[in-house]
């Protein structure tokens, strides 16, 4: 998901700077929610992991 994450944010500089402002921003927040999806599994992956459950 990660990665995903990254790859949108290329695309999101790539076309911020060709002048592609609508897709610049499409691009920037499906990666902000990605990278928001990402961090939220993350932490409840090491919450578990913590409390001794098995993810």
């Amino acid at each position: 998901m990660l990665y995903w994450t990254v790859i949108f944010l290329i695309i999101a500089l790539v076309a911020g700077a060709l002048g592609f402002g609508g897709l610049a921003s499409t691009s920037a927040g499906i990666a902000r929610v990605l990278f928001g999806i990402f961090l939220v599994l993350f932490i409840v992956t090491a919450i578990m992991q913590l409390m001794g459950g098995h993810a």
